[in-house]
């Protein structure tokens, strides 16, 4: 597919492209075999200004349109998942200082995110409350010239290493999501935030997340907006969030294609490649066409991205399309390399444990289906 980027942005992602080729895809087997937290990329991401692709450029962020933006994480998706997962779940982070936060506190905090000095987490999901985020537990109260946030969260991306952390807590505990709030944590300045070891995950296993129990104080300053707001930035930020997850889904994807015929064109069976083979051309002809209707989806919410115009439902569309061929997508091709494909020297099945959590996290399919027919049925 050809991305709608100007001549400027093309060649920023001509660099991130060569980048996640030549370093990130050379450490993605070992990162995921040892487990080893992505954050081990983090200089070099820093210094090509990647931790800020998100951010305007008035908070030292490369100011990239929702079009390359969704070019960048898929190229870096594509050689790393685990690099991806972390870098996607800083852009939650900082997305939310953006969008519900003042202007003193995005001078505080974005400038250093943008250049990566500092990490961040996005902390909403709870041990009861993932699917439906109103139903959190954990509350904020205040106290002094502050807040006492107290509670716990799960599989927070990124929160054994962050800064900050922007932390979803009910100061109303009788209003629903009208009750939802937001604060900027900082866990290294802060005590009675305790974080537990990482979570031993099925795929992304570079890509950390962790339990989180807050029994801690945070200054005023530290609200995003006011109170009550805190649901209505997680959901901004979770459409934006949603379509860079599409991102990384059609990423892995696509290096899963290239990888089916590239091996179609090279494994000879009687004399001839695996790719003479009709049964195999349509496996890969369905495949390919998956993954352009994917972008496709997913591109009509980027366009829209930074717009002003609500795109909830395009990034819906984008995150469950995407997640879900994605996966069919790896399969396929896993299927092509038979059972080469099955072991660890080749990245097919690395591939398909990174694509699974993309049908759960920010939003299950089954959530999206709703927030689709919910748009339905109310036009």
């Amino acid at each position: 597919m050809i991305y709608p980027l100007n001549t400027e942005e093309r060649a920023v992602i001509d660099q991130i492209e060569r980048y996640s080729r030549e370093v990130l895809a050379e450490r993605a087997a070992e990162i995921d075999e040892k487990g080893e937290f992505a954050t081990v990329h983090l200089p070099s991401m820093s210094e090509m200004g990647l931790m800020g692709m998100n951010l305007p450029e008035r908070v030292g962020g490369l100011g990239l349109s929702g079009p390359a933006l969704y070019a960048a994480v898929e190229a870096v998706a594509g050689a790393c998942g685990s690099t991806a997962s972390m870098l996607t779940a800083h852009f939650l982070a900082t997305d939310s200082i953006l969008l519900g936060g003042s202007e003193e506190l995005q001078k505080r905090f974005l400038p250093s995110a943008a250049s990566g000095e500092s990490l961040g987490a996005f902390a909403l999901t709870e041990p009861t409350a993932g699917s439906n985020p109103a139903d959190m537990s954990t509350f904020a109260v205040r106290e002094g010239e502050g807040y006492r946030i107290k509670g716990s969260k799960c599989f927070i991306s990124n929160a054994g290493a962050a800064d900050f952390m922007v932390v979803y807590a009910k100061t109303d505990r009788n209003a629903g999501a009208r009750g939802v709030s937001a604060f900027v944590v900082e866990p290294k300045k802060t005590e009675g935030v305790d974080i537990a070891p990482n979570e031993k995950t099925m795929g992304l296993r570079g890509g950390h997340v962790f339990g989180i129990s807050f029994d801690c104080f945070v200054p005023l300053e530290n609200r995003l907006g006011d109170e009550g707001t805190g649901f209505r930035t997680a959901m901004k930020v979770l459409d934006n969030g949603r379509i860079e997850v599409a991102a990384q889904a059609t990423g892995i994807a696509d290096a899963a294609l290239k990888a089916a015929v590239s091996y179609a064109k090279e494994r000879q069976v009687g004399g001839h490649p695996i790719g003479d083979f009709q049964g195999l051309q349509w496996m890969l002809a369905d495949s390919a066409m998956e993954l352009e209707a994917a972008r496709a989806l997913a591109m009509q919410a980027a366009v829209k991205r930074g717009t002003g115009e609500r795109y909830s439902t395009e990034s819906a569309y984008a995150k469950l399309y995407a997640s879900e061929a994605a996966w069919r997508i790896a399969d396929r091709a896993l299927q092509i390399h038979g059972g080469y494909g099955y072991t660890r020297d080749f990245p097919l099945e690395r591939y398909l444990r990174d694509l699974r959590i993309f049908r759960i996290y920010e939003g299950s399919s089954e959530i999206q289906r709703t927030i689709i027919a919910r748009g339905l049925l109310a036009g």
